[in-house]
């Protein structure tokens, strides 16, 4: 099996390039339910909570239409604004293709995260897809590893967590498991390289290149 058992991915700026799209649906909602503007630093900043969270807090009695226009606008522009990155779904296939146990690990909530997973084709390969509205505590809390550790019966040393931020870094070792750092398109990379985790990869090659030497 190689030196893992497990793998978990991260989805934003991880396997798809939603990060403008997140931006550019919360400032859509922003801009018609509160008259105005956010920008993308500020957007960063409420990054934890799931879109449910975040917009019941500032939408109030107006949470209900601007959930709704925040859901339809984030799919109907998903293909417009977001794609996969080239050659991380042959990465995750490859992961599948040795009968290792598969996990989403996200913060963003189920329906956004089904609707990316959906849009790029990748959905049926996770054995296991954990959200921020599936756990009490969000990232960078690691209840979404430990849930996949559990389920699975894996040995925590060989578990990898692959994601861009610095909540999957920090959630990564509070679960005691490896942390692989991708900063392809990262919003806060110098953040992460600066939180010095197992690995860093800069480009989907490295990854997959890494991969293979791990898992034959």
């Amino acid at each position: 099996m190689g030196n893992f058992e497990g793998i978990i991915f991260d989805i934003d700026g991880t396997l798809t390039s939603t990060n403008e799209l997140i931006f550019a649906t919360f400032r859509h909602v922003t801009e018609k339910y509160l008259g105005k503007e956010v920008t993308d630093e500020e957007i960063i900043s409420l990054f934890g909570p799931t879109e449910d969270v975040i917009l019941k807090e500032f939408m109030n009695d107006k949470y209900a239409d601007a959930r709704k226009d925040y859901m339809d606008f984030y799919e109907a522009k998903h293909h417009i604004m977001a794609d996969v990155y080239p050659g991380i779904i042959d990465v995750v296939k490859f992961i599948k293709s040795k009968k290792i146990p598969l996990s989403i690990y996200t913060g963003k909530g189920r329906d956004s995260s089904i609707i990316t997973l959906t849009k790029i084709g990748i959905i049926d390969l996770f054995d296991m897809i954990v959200t921020g509205d599936d756990v009490e505590v969000h990232k960078p809390s690691p209840e979404g590893i430990n849930v996949f550790v559990q389920k699975f019966n894996l040995n925590r040393d060989k578990v990898l967590m692959i994601g861009d931020a610095p909540a999957d870094v920090i959630a990564a070792r509070g679960a005691g498991v490896k942390i692989a750092s991708v900063v392809w398109d990262s919003y806060a990379k110098q953040r992460v390289l600066d939180m010095k985790s197992d690995y860093v990869f800069e480009t989907v090659d490295e990854l997959m290149f890494f991969l293979e030497s791990e898992l034959k």
